[in-house]
């Protein structure tokens, strides 16, 4: 296991992060224990988490994912070992279930780090990000920007930014990140943070994949020249680039047969067929489809680690082995190839 340092920071990432949002829902607590136990034993010591998991969210399971976390490092006293990360919630969607009025403003992000500390059982989260944006764009899949002028309402950056700076100066987070977000969004959080002397963005997550390059387009020079990397999530498109979907299957109890929602990355023939043809790729090259799709997500530059996640250990295991998986110059050019035939099938 790699591990690579986050900017602006004195956090040493594994090149794997384990993700947890199927715990509380797909997994049971034991099953989470298990993951964390054989993913820290193999060297990841980078866990992300948030607030409004286990996903699908809802108000039942709401926190689970975070609670069942902080039993385990109560129970193993392992938190030294590990960088745990944590997400708030923005407005947008039926969430407000977790607070009302769920603006990104000072009331409710330090009602949000206070019941994930709660949740987590420690002193301080390593990593707290923006789950999303607290304005009109794209995310999540979302295509076609709209202008909103007269009615949108949204949480100033800056106002946002100051809430964070208080929780970093009483050593309830130590560093700031953001998930989802636009260009514009990043850069305008590194120009107000430098204007106002405020924290740093070090690091941003938003979902990157063979399915998804999208984020070479305009984000990936800001993560080059200022030194901002990506946290690179569904690096498995939903678990689609495992071929496990392909020919109409849908096997029993996987992410996509259960939660229909989650279909961005399989419901269209375009992405099918790209799917169809980075699988029949890797077989060419005697590789997993999983392994080299996540291979490719740990070769890239602007990526400081690739966040993995599974409902049973043998997925587990065959994701983190993708560590032993090198991308020839044969095969990256193999890939360029498909991404240039199918551009962008999925957001």
């Amino acid at each position: 296991m790699d591990y690579r340092r986050i900017p602006h920071s004195n956090l040493d990432v594994s090149e794997l992060c384990l993700g947890t949002m199927t715990w509380g829902e797909q997994n049971t607590q034991p099953d989470a224990f298990t993951q964390l136990d054989y993913a820290i034993d193999q060297g990841i010591n980078f866990i992300d988490a948030a607030e409004m998991y286990p996903v699908p969210p809802k108000a039942e399971t709401q926190g689970a994912t975070e609670r069942i976390l902080g039993n385990y490092l109560k129970k193993t006293g392992k938190r030294d070992k590990l960088i745990i990360a944590t997400k708030v919630s923005a407005s947008g969607g039926k969430n407000d279930y977790i607070r009302t009025n769920m603006a990104l403003d000072w009331r409710n992000i330090h009602e949000a780090v206070d019941a994930s500390l709660e949740r987590l059982q420690i002193e301080t989260i390593d990593l707290y990000q923006v789950h999303w944006p607290d304005r009109n764009s794209n995310f999540f899949g979302k295509l076609s920007y709209q202008q909103i002028d007269d009615s949108e309402t949204l949480t100033p950056i800056i106002d946002t930014l100051e809430a964070l700076g208080s929780l970093v100066k009483e050593g309830k987070i130590k560093y700031i990140g953001v998930s989802n977000e636009t260009p514009w969004g990043l850069m305008k959080y590194l120009q107000l943070a430098e204007k106002h002397n405020l924290p740093r963005v070090i690091s941003v997550q938003n979902p990157y994949n063979l399915l998804n390059r999208s984020f070479e387009v305009g984000m990936a020079e800001i993560c080059h020249r200022e030194e901002l990397p990506l946290l690179a999530y569904s690096p498995l498109a939903f678990g689609a680039l495992s071929g496990k979907y392909l020919n109409d299957q849908w096997p029993e109890n996987a992410r996509l047969t259960l939660f229909k929602r989650f279909s961005r990355y399989t419901d269209n023939q375009i992405a099918l067929d790209a799917t169809q043809a980075y699988v029949e790729l890797a077989q060419e090259f005697k590789l997993s489809p999983a392994q080299m799709s996540l291979a490719f997500v740990n070769s890239r530059k602007f990526v400081a680690s690739n966040i993995i996640g599974a409902t049973n250990i043998e997925q587990l295991k065959e994701n983190i082995d993708s560590i032993n998986v090198s991308i020839s110059s044969e095969l990256m050019l193999r890939l360029n190839e498909l991404s240039q035939m199918y551009r962008f099938p999925c957001p």
